[in-house]
């Protein structure tokens, strides 16, 4: 009996509360706008309060992003669709907001102008990333404009809406002032953060030589194998097997180790088919103790899911060998081991378990710090050993480079 397709489901607890927090975006537009306090004779504060009710309805709106985000990773419910919806929701409410103080006359619309031209262009640079399998962690920038920008708009929303020309006037309203603090503070880091993103991605835009390089690499991990299914079946090269001999994965895992120690960083791992030969290599080394966090053999599904929190959806619509399922498995490695840097893998070894469009040897490898998160598909030659082998040097090597990267 044929097994049907299986959807993405789309009606979480997490994308619930996204949605309605666009839905309700209206409903501040409106409080804040309209003349609603003239249809309410009979409440002689309701012009005094709308400011204040305004303002409380933004803050809550504001408040239910942190909640989805921690339903969907709590409930392991991360969803593309979540993905998509949840920094839409967040832009058009503080767009919303921005064009209603300017409707109020009490923003200038420059400072508008600012802020939604970097909600633009840093979505095109997370695009283009997105499109070569590398996603763009959110920053510390990133983090401090978005709690700037609320407190900045909130400010405004309940400050007087009359614009102060008046020198006297403003030293007389210390919130005109603290109102303009915080909108500044914000402006200054909305371009602080979009020059952050562009210094991220500065190899996928092609601004630094070491971008090619990284992608002639890739390109030369998948073999003349890939017009032919039968990656797993050709023998490896005289240099292939000197490369997985085991003093030159010694001397590799020792490179990776001093890498780590002059960044000050620290290293995990989150295994599949290579079961924890990735970790003992490492730990092969004396001293690795002050970098090597530890690392997490996820062979099944269930360990994938429940430990490094992958997504159900992830694995059963992109499957357990995956980029998505990679890149998850890298940041809950990262995540649970409290590390710096987290390499993970999952491929087939074989003999058997080739899948149509995944042949034996297929083995995606994905990559996860402060920066971002990342995968990269390699399709290796050789035996079940050899190919487990292999996996091995090419995450050793992936983790070499984010570390001397940094």
């Amino acid at each position: 009996m044929t097994q049907g397709p299986v959807h993405e489901k789309l009606w979480t607890p997490a994308n619930v509360v996204t949605l309605l927090r666009i839905c309700l975006v209206p409903v501040f537009v409106v409080a804040i706008i309209s003349p609603w306090p003239e249809y309410f004779p009979f409440w002689p504060d309701a012009e005094a309060s709308k400011s204040w009710i305004a303002a409380g309805i933004f803050i809550l709106l504001a408040a239910t992003d942190g909640l989805d985000g921690y339903l969907a990773r709590s409930r392991g419910e991360v969803t593309n669709f979540g993905k998509f919806i949840d920094p839409l929701a967040d832009k058009i409410l503080v767009a919303a907001a921005l064009l209603a103080l300017i409707e109020l006359g009490v923003l200038p619309s420059w400072v508008a102008l600012v802020i939604l031209t970097r909600e633009f262009i840093v979505s095109g640079i997370r695009m283009v990333a997105a499109s070569q399998g590398v996603v763009i962690a959110a920053s510390w920038y990133g983090k401090a404009k978005t709690v700037t920008q609320i407190v900045a708009i909130v400010l405004f929303i309940i400050k007087d809406s009359v614009v102060i020309t008046d020198p006297e006037g403003v030293l007389h309203n210390p919130l005109y002032l603290v109102s303009w603090l915080a909108m500044l503070i914000a402006v200054a880091l909305t371009i602080i953060s979009m020059l952050d993103y562009f210094v991220k991605a500065k190899e996928i835009l092609g601004f630094t030589p070491s971008g090619k390089r990284a992608k002639r690499a890739a390109a030369e991990a998948m073999p003349e194998a890939d017009a032919d299914d039968g990656a797993g079946e050709r023998a490896l090269s005289a240099e292939e097997g000197a490369g997985i001999a085991p003093e030159a994965l010694d001397e590799l895992a020792g490179l990776v180790l001093e890498a780590a120690r002059a960044a000050g960083k620290t290293v995990g791992t989150a295994e599949s088919l290579t079961g924890g030969l990735i970790a003992a290599t490492l730990t092969d080394v004396p001293g690795s103790s002050d970098v090597v966090r530890g690392g997490i053999v996820s062979y099944s599904s269930d360990v994938k899911r429940d430990v490094l929190g992958v997504g159900r959806e992830t694995l059963a619509l992109c499957g357990a060998v995956s980029e998505e399922t990679a890149c998850a498995m890298a940041e809950g490695a990262r995540r649970a081991l409290a590390c710096d840097v987290a390499v993970s893998v999952t491929g087939i070894a074989g003999p058997g378990g080739a899948e149509p469009g995944k042949p034996v040897g297929t083995v995606w490898i994905g990559r996860a710090d402060a920066a971002l998160t990342c995968a990269r598909c390699c399709h290796f030659p050789g035996t079940r050993d050899e190919v487990r082998l292999l996996t091995v040097r090419a995450a050793l090597e992936f983790a070499l480079e984010a570390l001397e990267a940094r």
